[in-house]
């Protein structure tokens, strides 16, 4: 078990400024302008690489105190930064703490079933061979579907489609461009599906078994605490962030994450609109907090406003197009962007757009109140004073400058709800711990935490981990974390 972490410098320095590079080299190179000698220096490079214990020993010795000793420099001048900006108390309270959580969790690993991902695989396989067929039927001729310049010339040059955007080798056929032309041409959303389909089955279905540890098996995500600049955590080998969950298909990867036996049960609790909570506890705005007080429908409540009608009267419609304006408004979401979503005029988008704001005016102040801020003091941050800088928030170059508007809006809530999560993940850790229980927290993914648990301690606990999410960072209206357990993933979710 890790213990007794008392300062981590690749964490403080992603505390001080997550955007810079925080390896010791490069924190070296700036803070002490030293440069450490290079581990390529003792191992050589490709082919010809030596292993660590075929080193001379004399250059070892250098190598390895001269680690420890800058590691010691770079604590010191670090913890001067730490203090000067006002930084400890997230670095101390959430970011070094979380390195303990993080480590059991990988440890701990999560079981999966691989005869349904094969099975799955399967599936995926032949729904791949008749959307080939479909897509070369529409286009009438085969091409190489994954190559962007054979799809170029299929979309924009036999089919005459209207590029949107251009790169240096042509038109664009990224997976935005495509959505944006999605009524265009029935091949659209064939190859949107095609794309989906091959990446479900190499990403998740034919690699996951793959990473299973022989000893364990288990997977064992690695959590990244020091990449993703809203402070939220990221996981690699394998991405378990990116699964998709809105579709039946990404839903099939979620269902072969199992319990570790039949004595166990998956039990999986999530933040409820964390997001659109912090937006309320931050703008003030009394519609918002009220309708989270009363437990109402967010959007259902949020439409009924926008569309001056009565709640009962709000059709599914009207709650899609109020889902999609209050979680856009978050993400700084323009007219153009509302039409592509919702499928309507541009007008339309506006006038919705507009109607929201002189509904929801505080919404509106907040939004002005971040990029002030951001203007005057050159970051955006959250609720426990977690920074991200934005150097080009006064650029003349209107779209770099709409970009960090954009982000100095959605930082302070998006890593609000990052700070949040981690400071639950940090108390309960330590309440499984006092209560001496089998139960292990698993996976991490966005507002959600999945837990291993005991059959016979999953009812006790349940009430135990919501209480800790809900108190985790307390705001002026109700957290609600929504709890499930099941014999797989998705059951449990």
């Amino acid at each position: 078990p890790v213990h007794g972490v008392v300062f981590d410098t690749m964490v403080a320095s992603y505390v001080i400024d997550p955007d810079q590079k925080h390896n010791m080299d490069d924190l070296a190179k700036k803070y002490l302008n030293y440069s450490p000698i290079p581990l390529s220096a003792l191992l050589g490079t490709k082919k010809e690489a030596k292993k660590i214990f075929d080193v001379d020993l004399e250059k070892l010795k250098d190598y390895s105190a001269e680690d420890a000793d800058i590691t010691f420099r770079l604590y010191q001048k670090l913890k001067t930064l730490l203090d000067d900006a006002g930084l400890n108390d997230l670095a101390e309270r959430i970011e070094f703490p979380l390195i303990e959580v993080l480590s059991d969790m990988e440890l701990s690993g999560v079981k999966i079933d691989t005869s349904a991902l094969q099975e799955f695989s399967f599936e995926l396989e032949k729904l791949t061979i008749n959307l080939t067929e479909e897509i070369y039927a529409i286009a009438g001729e085969e091409f190489n579907i994954n190559s962007p310049q054979q799809l170029q010339k299929i979309l924009y040059g036999n089919l005459r489609l209207q590029p949107t955007r251009k790169t240096k080798t042509g038109y664009s056929t990224d997976a935005q461009t495509l959505e944006d032309l999605q009524d265009a041409h029935p091949i659209i959303p064939a190859i949107l599906k095609f794309r989906q389909v091959t990446k479900l089955k190499s990403t998740y279905a034919d690699a996951l078994p793959k990473l299973i540890e022989p000893s364990t098996q288990r997977i064992h995500t690695s959590f990244n605490q020091t990449i993703a600049s809203t402070g939220r955590l990221s996981s690699v080998d394998p991405n378990l962030q990116n699964i998709p969950i809105r579709t039946e298909m990404g839903k099939e990867i979620r269902k072969a994450f199992v319990p570790s036996d039949k004595n166990h049960i998956l039990i999986s609790l999530d933040y409820s609109q964390i997001e659109l909570r912090i937006l309320a506890a931050y703008c003030g705005d009394e519609f918002l907090q009220e309708s989270f007080r009363k437990g109402l429908d967010i959007h259902a409540s949020t439409a009924a406003r926008v569309f001056q009608v009565e709640l009962d009267k709000i059709t599914p419609d009207m709650r899609r197009k109020a889902k999609e304006v209050n979680f856009g408004i978050i993400y700084g979401i323009g007219a153009f962007g509302l039409k592509n979503r919702l499928g309507i005029t541009q007008t339309e988008a506006k006038n919705i757009i507009d109607s929201y704001f002189m509904t929801f005016p505080g919404i509106r102040q907040f939004i002005d109140k971040c990029i002030n801020f951001a203007k005057e003091h050159g970051y955006a941050e959250t609720m426990m004073k977690r920074r991200r800088f934005l150097p080009n928030i006064t650029s003349r170059n209107a779209a770099v400058r709409q970009f960090e508007e954009r982000v100095a809006v959605n930082m302070p809530i998006q890593g609000s709800a990052a700070d949040m999560i981690k400071l639950a993940m940090i108390s309960i850790q330590k309440e499984l711990k006092r209560l001496q229980v089998k139960t292990r927290m698993v996976l991490q993914v966005h507002d959600e935490l999945l837990f291993d648990a005991p059959r016979d301690e999953a009812e006790e606990l349940i009430p135990v981990i919501k209480r800790l999410m809900e108190e985790a960072m307390p705001l002026s209206i109700p957290l609600v974390a929504e709890a499930g357990k099941g014999e797989n993933w998705l059951e449990a979710h």
